[in-house]
């Protein structure tokens, strides 16, 4: 837990942030920057985003 993550939706969106908690069938992340496709810069998001993950393609772990 507490990693950077890339976190890519089957939508062509993504996610990135630290991941902090993983419960049940859900990710949770604070910290987050949202990825809209064909978007030029991604979006800052507040709080918390809790992803399921039927709707993740692949998480990547981002090197510190």
């Amino acid at each position: 837990m507490n990693r950077q993550v890339l976190v890519s939706l089957f939508s062509g969106n993504a996610v990135s942030g630290v991941l902090v908690a993983t419960p049940g069938t859900f990710l949770v992340l604070k910290a987050c920057e949202v990825f809209d496709e064909g978007a030029s810069a991604p979006s800052p998001a507040d709080g918390e985003i809790i992803v399921d993950t039927i709707n993740v393609d692949y998480v990547q772990v981002v090197a510190r």
